[in-house]
């Protein structure tokens, strides 16, 4: 049975996923938590004066960002311990020109972002967060601000038809074509009656405080998702059901551990949590791009040791633990997972290895990791795929192959990976963010 410290840490999860439908409030909701931690945010163009137990934060497209902790001694004596996750998940997105009208009905232009399950979003109730930039008429027209909008309740719902006029759906499975099924119902049509979606947009922009007219919005990054709160399961609340906790729940942990950590080390502590990792992590805020290159370049030279090898120098002292979370046995399909390395959802974080350099782990990093699970009391778990079957990858070979960073890549077991709505345990909640907090400690 799950102790009651542990299950206020799965709720205290459950309100960063709900405070969290998209990147962007994802991303708002670690800065109000690393603001109250004593964290100070740092903005790219600035000039930089980094001092030793510094606490700062720096935040790149509104969707990734970065935190440290600057350690008592330069970089490129101590290194690095940073901790990585990413803040996106699969969902639809809606389009630039969203407005559909067929047969009646209002509808909404989306596509797929990742690798979602698609059937899982049918027949849920839908709604719209994200951000909006509005022209800045201060800015001569060449500058816009950018805002955060939710509709926090029920706008959408993909509907599925009814098995009366699809009789093979159960023996032949559902089969979606994204482009023309999955084109979620948004209301009736009323000819000359219904706003197009930009008016929409403005509106529940001034229900929010800010003032914008459908003319004045310029630009905007809005996501789909399933209304339904993150909710505590099972006969003595172990499970916890959820979206996006694929990847939030690392965010989070990696969040708490870093908030944490008090005592002064040498090392420069840290955590980075990218957008675009279900697409590739090939973008300027993804793992695959700059972002934290630049920041552990600052960093080195911020010792004093202005080198061209102090950041090598300080990157071979280092260590990164990649946190993603890990495919769970699954009791109807156990025949999916090799028969050795089967994680069990509420026995600890899962080391994930793969030859092929899919996840970057080997054996002195898997060390590294297995001796902190030690340290707190935590049995880890392994996961590799089937030799028959292919593997997902993570942040932890892309920043490791662009950086040069020692990584371990891990992760909480889950199942029903990008589905609207996944189950992980309780106990997997709390034990990830005391191994992450004595990797700071």
């Amino acid at each position: 049975m799950t102790g009651p410290a542990a299950c206020e840490r799965a709720r205290d999860l459950m309100a960063f996923i709900d405070a969290s439908p998209t990147p962007y409030h994802a991303v708002e909701e670690a800065v109000r938590r690393l603001s109250r931690a004593g964290f100070a945010p740092l903005r790219e163009q600035d000039a930089w004066q980094l001092t030793p137990g510094m606490r700062g934060y720096v935040v790149r497209g509104g969707s990734s960002i970065a935190a440290v902790i600057v350690g008592e001694a330069p970089a490129h004596e101590a290194g690095f311990l940073l901790v990585g996750a990413h803040t996106d998940s699969p969902n639809l997105r809606v389009r630039p020109l969203p407005d559909v009208r067929a047969y009646g009905y209002r509808q909404l232009a989306v596509e797929p972002y990742g690798g979602l399950l698609q059937s899982t979003w049918m027949d849920r109730d839908l709604s719209i967060a994200g951000r909006v930039v509005v022209a800045d008429d201060a800015a001569g027209g060449d500058g816009g601000r950018t805002h955060l909008v939710d509709w926090k309740r029920t706008l959408l719902r993909i509907p599925n038809v009814a098995i009366h006029l699809n009789r093979t759906v159960n023996s032949d499975g559902l089969k979606l074509n994204p482009q023309t099924q999955m084109v979620p119902v948004m209301g009736l049509s009323a000819a000359g009656e219904d706003l197009d979606f930009p008016e929409l947009l403005a509106a529940r922009l001034r229900e929010q405080g800010i003032n914008a007219s459908a003319e004045a919005i310029v630009g905007h990054d809005l996501c789909l998702y399933d209304v339904q709160p993150a909710a505590l399961a099972g006969l003595h609340d172990e499970l916890l059901l959820a979206g996006r906790l694929d990847n939030l729940a690392s965010c989070h942990a990696a969040i708490e551990a870093l908030c944490a950590a008090r005592e002064p080390r040498p090392q420069t502590r840290g955590v980075v949590l990218y957008d675009h990792e279900e697409v590739g992590s090939k973008s300027a805020r993804g793992a695959g791009g700059p972002f934290l290159h630049e920041l552990l370049a600052r960093l080195a030279a911020a010792g004093g040791e202005h080198g061209h090898d102090a950041l090598a120098r300080a990157v071979a002292r280092s260590l990164l633990i990649s946190a993603d979370m890990a495919h769970g046995v699954h009791p109807n399909y156990p025949d999916k997972h090799e028969p050795a390395h089967r994680p069990v959802l509420g026995q600890g974080p899962v080391i994930k290895t793969n030859v092929a350099q899919s996840y970057a782990t080997d054996a002195e990093t898997s060390a590294r990791f297995a001796l902190l699970c030690r340290r707190v009391g935590v049995t880890p778990q392994h996961f590799v795929s089937r030799s028959d079957q292919t593997c997902g990858s993570t942040i932890g070979p892309i920043t490791a192959g662009r950086i040069g960073l020692r990584t371990v890549d891990v992760g909480s077991p889950l199942l029903s990976m990008h589905s609207v709505r996944e189950m992980a345990a309780v106990a997997d909640v709390d034990a990830m963010v005391r191994v992450l907090s004595a990797f700071f400690a």
